[in-house]
């Protein structure tokens, strides 16, 4: 287990990045969702509330380029879950366990972004809370070592996880060109601090000149009941 902050600051460019575990007291369920930006296209972007989630929306709508992927709602909750992803597969994934599918059933239906050389993964996660119990899910798909005919599979599943532990998955292991997709399980990182500190230590850790925007989500185990906070460079 290590720092989010020596994770985050020894990397340039991790990309987008899932954060999902349980906080040091016990008491809560934690999320946070960060998106960089290397283009001015992705640089040109915040984060506002819809519902009980977010969306991504331009900050300056005249420079918006091409919005097909990064334009989506990264967070929607759907009965006691709630689901966080880097792309619109968040929408799959809410319309088809609507529908009796479940998480992983759902992801089978897409893949990696076609968005070549870099075929970016797309990476999800699902926090469930119900009766005073708490579990969640990451999902990632990738190409196989670049190779757009091959899309890899993997779910990690964490069953009443451990207070003061999160797991973390990004999009990219650095910079690079083409961007080396993340790789191995999400990396166990430690859950310290309120909400407030715990954003605070996410966002002063990611790349300054690359970091776009972030959410986080404390969600009180007992009751369901949450806290929300933004951050957006762009203002």
């Amino acid at each position: 287990m290590i720092s989010i902050r020596e994770e985050l600051s020894g990397n340039v460019y991790p990309g987008r990045g899932i954060i999902i575990g349980r906080s040091k007291d016990g008491k809560y369920a934690v999320t946070a969702y960060f998106i960089m930006g290397r283009s001015s296209n992705s640089r040109n972007r915040v984060f506002v509330n819809e519902g009980e989630g977010i969306r991504t929306e331009a900050f300056d709508p005249a420079k918006l380029e091409d919005p097909s992927l990064i334009i989506y709602a990264p967070v929607r909750v759907l009965g006691n879950s709630t689901i966080v992803t880097n792309g619109d597969q968040t929408d799959t994934i809410y319309d088809l366990m609507k529908e009796g599918k479940t998480f992983e059933e759902s992801l089978i239906t897409r893949e990696f972004e076609p968005d070549a050389p870099n075929f970016t993964p797309r990476i999800s996660g699902i926090m469930n809370i119900e009766d005073g119990k708490y579990d969640f899910a990451m999902s990632i798909l990738k190409s196989d070592d670049g190779d757009p005919a091959a899309c890899n599979r993997f779910t990690y599943a964490y069953e009443n996880p451990k207070a003061g532990i999160g797991r973390f998955i990004h999009t990219y292991m650095t910079d690079g060109n083409p961007l080396p997709s993340y790789s191995g399980e999400p990396t166990v990182v430690e859950l310290k601090g309120d909400i407030d500190e715990f954003t605070e230590e996410v966002w002063s850790s990611l790349n300054e000149d690359n970091k776009v925007s972030l959410f986080v989500r404390y969600i009180d185990i007992a009751t369901g009941k949450y806290e929300t906070r933004i951050i957006n460079k762009n203002k």
